[in-house]
């Protein structure tokens, strides 16, 4: 096995530096953007523990479904790498016009969706104090969801065509407009009314404009993509293209919901338990959301890396990316957990003063938390590399039942009796997700062995 050395001129350093030119930008440009909502969480902190807990919720609710429907526009990108790796710019300019169609025709219904949600939020037990203000958030940060959507189309496309360097930037400006319009509009600083959390959601959702409109403008003066014409002809309407892109698709945005809906169900059962647990739920769970995007952005690039090797009919390069993006993928969770095991209250001060003696439940709450959550987070590093292997391999259905399985199946369910059945909190759903999570990473790298040995075996 000769790519296992690491050589200069090995195959698993080449690989190496390949996955990490992919992964640094799609990397950070995931940290950036999930920033957005931990900079909200933690000036909701600053407004109060209420507010906290219910605009927390309501953060949830929208990085939940963003996430749900950036999983449909990732369909693009398997597809996009192979026309790439053929050089069909046809097919990559007609994957990019449909892509846009459907940014527009999922954007509507979710934008309703969440106009209304607090009808679903009241019946799922939360408070009505706590539903009228997260539904405050929310009718603000709707209009954010047409460009969030819009960007993460546009971030598969770039980042398939080999450059991914510019999301980076632009994330990281969007993050930085996101902070200064939330002190701005949420404190009333420069003149500006203090609007508290209406006025973060404002923030936020200008944020997400202010990054799309970036995005567009790159692609138009980029003297490679702008070859490409991916705008051209936006009026033309492709069934066949559209149902493509759907077929890939729709299991990725599946599998992401399953997997999110573990969480944002565990957040909706943590209100059920109480304020005071519903905020030191939201400390945890926005702390895991920024450290998970470093393995998230590694699993897009995994997905296209595979891709490629895929297009080759190279089982060897194939199956040194898995091995190698689920290794760096839970060492870096491994690096993680050890210092939130080692720094809890330093995490914990980023959200509440620690020293505030009305702040020492919720502390005590969140600690435990906080420490299962970073254990589970080193298998999380591993399944979700193992997803973007399948990805690439085109392999998105399955999946999507092992992740019903997994997630709700075994997550949900064990996370609701350890919680609630057998009187464990908040403590006992985050166990819940850590089974959940350790399940899926064992069945996907099971049936990642299966679908290797099946395709290349077939092939030959």
């Amino acid at each position: 096995m000769k790519f296992l050395r690491l050589s200069p001129k090995s195959p698993l350093f080449t690989e190496t530096q390949e996955l990490m030119r992919l992964t640094v930008p799609l990397a950070s440009a995931q940290i950036a953007q999930a920033a957005t909502g931990f900079v909200d969480i933690v000036m909701m902190g600053w407004l109060g523990q209420e507010v906290l807990a219910a605009g927390g919720l309501a953060a949830t609710t929208f990085t939940g479904l963003s996430i749900m429907m950036t999983g449909v526009m990732l369909g693009a990108s398997p597809l996009i790498a192979v026309a790439y790796g053929a050089g069909d710019r046809a097919k990559i300019q007609d994957l990019t016009r449909q892509g846009l169609w459907l940014v527009l025709l999922s954007s509507l219904p979710i934008m309703l969706l969440l106009r209304h949600f607090d009808l679903i939020m009241s019946h799922l037990g939360q408070s009505a104090e706590i539903v009228a203000i997260a539904q405050s958030y929310l009718n603000m940060i709707l209009w954010g969801f047409f460009p969030a959507l819009l960007f993460a189309l546009l971030k598969s496309v770039v980042s398939s065509l080999s450059q991914p360097r510019s999301i980076m930037a632009i994330v990281i400006l969007g993050t930085v407009f996101n902070a200064i319009g939330n002190y701005v509009l949420g404190f009333g600083k420069l003149g500006f009314p203090s609007l508290g959390l209406e006025g973060l959601a404002i923030a936020s959702a200008l944020a997400h404009w202010f990054m799309a409109i970036c995005l567009v403008i790159y692609i138009y003066q980029h003297p490679q993509l702008k070859t490409y014409h991916l705008f051209a002809n936006l009026y033309r309407f492709s069934a066949k293209v559209i149902k493509e892109l759907l077929w890939i698709g729709v299991p990725i945005a599946a599998s992401f919901t399953l997997e999110m809906g573990l969480f944002t169900s565990t957040t909706y059962m943590m209100g059920a338990l109480g304020t005071e647990v519903l905020a030191a739920h939201q400390i945890v769970f926005q702390t895991i959301v920024v450290i998970f995007m470093v393995p998230l952005g590694m699993s897009l690039a995994t997905t296209i890396r595979v891709g490629q090797w895929y297009g080759q009919k190279d089982p060897v390069g194939v199956k040194r990316v898995a091995y190698l993006s689920m290794g760096l993928g839970g060492a870096f969770m491994l690096v993680m957990a050890i210092v939130l095991l080692l720094f809890p209250y330093s995490v914990i001060s980023l959200y509440l003063d620690i020293h505030n003696p009305a702040n020492a439940r919720v502390i005590a709450l969140a600690i435990p938390m906080l420490s299962i959550a970073a254990l589970s987070q080193i298998l999380d590093g591993v399944q979700t590399n193992a997803a973007g292997v399948l990805r690439g391999l085109q392999d998105t259905r399955l999946p999507v039942l092992l992740s019903l399985l997994s997630f709700w199946g075994i997550g949900l369910t064990s996370g609701y009796i350890l919680g609630f059945a057998m009187n464990l909190g908040g403590v006992g759903l985050w166990l819940g997700q850590l089974l959940g999570v350790a399940v899926a990473a064992g069945f996907f790298i099971l049936r990642f062995h299966h679908q290797h040995f099946t395709i290349f075996i077939k092939d030959l």
